[in-house]
């Protein structure tokens, strides 16, 4: 079998359903970026320090929940032969927001912004923040034009919050201190 459609070439892919669009669709873009960030996510797992080992399971998780999200996004809603399939009990967005809840408890109180940064497995979280928050908006702007799976909105919006608390968590593992942003005002209260 070979990998290569040369649809490409064309500047077109097929998406699920095998519609042809434009590699520039707005589909295209939501799930090509939360492709991106699955890839960015692997990325992270492969350099996790001896103190961040601990994160590799649920970043595994992710990473398979990651691919339901992208799966969904390429699939239109009008596609008979395939349904959506990302969590609509919500658990996915549990999961996070137990991880959230419980980094926040393990890490000093935050009152201001925060550079994003301090050791290498916290820097690549927050990497991962921004790439999630890029896909967020590409996913608003895919909703728009036509009908996604709401789920898939809500977990990649407490992805990045996650994230967040992530890095946060990986800076006290490793025994980095977080650096407020000089000139930030009280913003968490």
């Amino acid at each position: 079998m070979k990998i290569y459609t040369k649809t490409g070439d064309h500047g077109q892919t097929r998406i699920i359903g095998k519609q042809i669009v434009n590699k520039d669709d707005a589909r295209v873009n939501a799930y090509g970026t939360v492709d991106e960030l699955n890839s960015w996510v692997g990325y992270i797992i492969s350099t996790l320090s001896s103190k961040t080992t601990v994160l590799t399971e649920e970043l595994t998780e992710i990473q398979q929940l990651l691919f339901d999200a992208g799966t969904d996004l390429a699939t239109p809603k009008d596609d008979e032969r395939h349904h959506f399939i990302f969590d609509h009990e919500g658990k996915a967005t549990a999961f996070l927001e137990q991880k959230i809840d419980a980094y926040t408890e393990k890490v000093p109180a935050v009152k201001k912004f925060i550079l994003p940064g301090g050791s290498q497995t916290a820097a690549q979280l927050h990497v991962a923040r921004t790439v999630t928050r890029r896909a967020e908006r590409l996913i608003v702007s895919l909703q728009s034009q036509n009908p996604i799976n709401q789920d898939v909105l809500v977990f990649i919006n407490r992805l990045s919050d996650y994230f967040f608390a992530a890095a946060r968590y990986a800076n006290m593992l490793d025994g980095q201190t977080d650096v407020s942003y000089r000139n930030s005002k009280p913003v968490f209260k």
